[in-house]
């Protein structure tokens, strides 16, 4: 996202909790008398931008006035960090306040949009309006927007502060999308690292801890089977090692100035009684932290980033359950404008245009030209002459709302993957801080968005966000073998591999920008004959079951390749062991 100078706004997962998402105010429950009339198709001229979502005789709505709209509805802050996702959301306020003939004024919507970057204070403002809300139904609503990887923590800290206040002031995540990082928040390190993960090994990286991006390293670690020690005060030469960073720009900042510090030697998760000096080998950042390292020092390429991992960032919005029930028709109208948003600043550059604009405004910084570009992404030489990719981000319409949750028609859910994953994830490396983490199930609520898809079939006529995968895997971003059993010479999957094959599938959807090679192998018994053959039944069978759980075929390959490619002995049981392997590929 760029240019966010507080990361506690979207360290999402931060420590401990007290507040949350809320949204509530004196919510007025009119409906607009037709929705429909704003997406009524005509004859105009087709879009223009490059990544149009809307197609062929599509309605190009009126831009909204700058004039602020006095239109006597429901009045809510919504509190929002700087992150370009919320293009479409700049766009159907029309300004820092709800502005005439925007698409929430035609909702009855009365939006004040607030910057707010630290977390702490966004939660504040949750619990307090919960509290408030509980005593006088027509307090003033609040709704904080977070990013998605990090909900299970926040939603579990947050569920706990809120217990007193009984089960229906718990928190939910409203299925109000805007959009998505893509390609913004990155890890960067030496190209050494892309060639081989294997040279991230005893290096360290720096980043706010338990934010995004710092996720996005642990995926990529997790998916080239690389450790990662979560202690950032101890150095393990046999993992990758955290360098606590203080904010977003501290991380470069650390790196182009040769940080170091001294820290003690462990080796098994026991200390040696040795000390060791570690330097800033990566970052973990977003826009403009990206930009620093590339004008300061260079050197360092994007390893993973969130257009390959293209589901991990949505935009989620929080509200208080009670509120949103007491106001359905508001959240449902916010779904609708949000939806119409995205189609109008994907498919018409003036749309988008504006929408920078609106993001000066509310986020009073940088200008219209800078948001625009780095919403946009951009492809630049560093200092040392290397390309480096920057920024990147998109807009949801309904298509895409109802693909991140499952209501699409693969039926794929992908945020549930998202949410479990790195909820998994935070509870393996933080099991004291976090030892469970509220059930995606009891988290979101989709009787919202259910209802708007329902109700409004039209506005799917929108494309949804395609990824485009190349026909070969040419250039791997990670590789990490299964041991997935089937039957003796057989390439039926024995049912104790299912539960390993639905959490290849969820991971495999977070890199939903990736494509997934199926490589199947096997010991040296027999012949090549027999064992390629056999070695790429295995992987089809592999990927039939992905298939079946919603996978696109053209995302997938496969490859047999018998005993040809060991990674262990052949002369002992153990090594044979390790050669039976399936490789699950992810790369470009």
């Amino acid at each position: 996202m760029a240019l966010k100078i507080k990361p506690a706004g979207k360290i999402l997962l931060v420590a401990v909790v007290v507040a949350i998402v809320v949204l509530v105010a004196k919510w007025y429950q009119s409906r607009p008398k037709d929705v429909s009339q704003s997406i009524e198709l005509g004859k105009v001229a087709l879009p223009d931008a490059p990544d149009a979502s809307l197609t062929g005789n599509a309605t190009k709505l009126p831009l909204p006035s700058s004039e602020e709209a006095v239109n006597g509805g429901t009045q809510i802050n919504w509190e929002r960090m700087a992150w370009n996702s919320q293009f479409s959301g700049m766009y159907a306020n029309g300004g820092v306040r709800t502005t005439k003939n925007s698409l929430f004024d035609q909702a009855k919507l009365d939006i004040t949009y607030t910057r707010q970057d630290d977390c702490n204070k966004q939660m504040a403002d949750l619990v307090k309006f919960a509290q408030d809300y509980k005593n006088n139904p027509n307090a003033s609503a609040v709704l904080v927007t977070f990013m998605g990887d990090g909900m299970p923590a926040f939603m579990t800290s947050l569920a706990k502060s809120l217990e007193p206040l009984g089960p229906e002031y718990q928190p939910i995540i409203l299925p109000i999308s805007h959009g998505k990082s893509y390609g913004e928040d990155q890890v960067m390190a030496p190209p050494s690292w892309k060639q081989d993960p294997k040279n991230a090994i005893g290096k360290c990286v720096a980043g706010v801890l338990r934010d995004g991006d710092v996720n996005i390293l642990i995926k990529w670690a997790g998916d080239n089977g690389l450790k990662l020690n979560p202690d950032e005060t101890t150095y393990d030469p046999e993992a990758i090692n955290l360098i606590a960073a203080s904010d977003f720009l501290d991380a470069p900042t650390k790196y182009i100035t040769g940080y170091t510090e001294t820290r003690k030697v462990v080796v098994n998760g026991r200390t040696t009684g040795r000390d060791t000096t570690v330097g800033v080998d990566g970052v973990a950042t977003w826009t403009p932290g990206d930009v620093n390292v590339s004008q300061k020092k260079g050197g360092l390429v994007t390893i993973a980033n969130t257009r390959q991992y293209a589901s991990q960032m949505p935009n989620q919005t929080i509200a208080i359950k009670k509120w949103a029930y007491d106001h359905r028709t508001d959240v449902e109208n916010m779904i609708i404008a949000l939806a119409q948003a995205g189609d109008q600043v994907r498919s018409y550059n003036d749309a988008k245009e504006f929408a920078a604009k609106v993001s000066t405004d509310v986020y009073k910084e940088q200008s219209p030209d800078y948001w625009l570009k780095y919403y946009n992404g951009s492809e630049e030489k560093d200092v040392q002459g290397m390309k480096v990719s920057l920024g990147g981000s998109t807009v949801f319409n309904l298509n895409d709302m109802a693909n991140t949750y499952g209501l699409g028609s693969d039926k794929v859910d992908r945020y549930k993957a998202v949410y479990n994953t790195f909820g998994n994830l935070m509870v393996k490396m933080y099991p004291t801080l976090m030892p469970t983490f509220v059930p995606y199930e009891k988290a979101v609520d989709k009787s919202f968005l259910n209802s708007v898809i329902s109700n409004h079939p039209e506005l799917l006529t929108g494309k949804a966000i395609q990824a485009k995968y190349a026909n070969e895997i040419t250039s791997e971003v990670s590789s990490k073998s299964y041991s997935i059993e089937f039957e003796t010479n057989s390439a039926t999957i024995k049912p104790s591999s299912y539960k390993l094959l639905d959490e290849i599938f969820e991971s495999a959807v977070v890199a939903e920008g990736l494509k997934l090679g199926i490589y199947g192998h096997t010991d040296n018994s027999g012949s090549d004959d027999v064992n390629i053959p056999l070695s790429e039944k295995r992987a089809n069978s592999v990927r039939d079951y992905l298939l079946q759980k919603g996978m696109k075929e053209a995302r997938i390959e496969t490859k047999g390749y018998g005993s040809t490619k060991p990674i262990a002995d052949n002369a002992t049981a153990l090594g044979k062991s390790k050669n039976r392997r399936v490789e699950i590929v992810l790369g470009e």
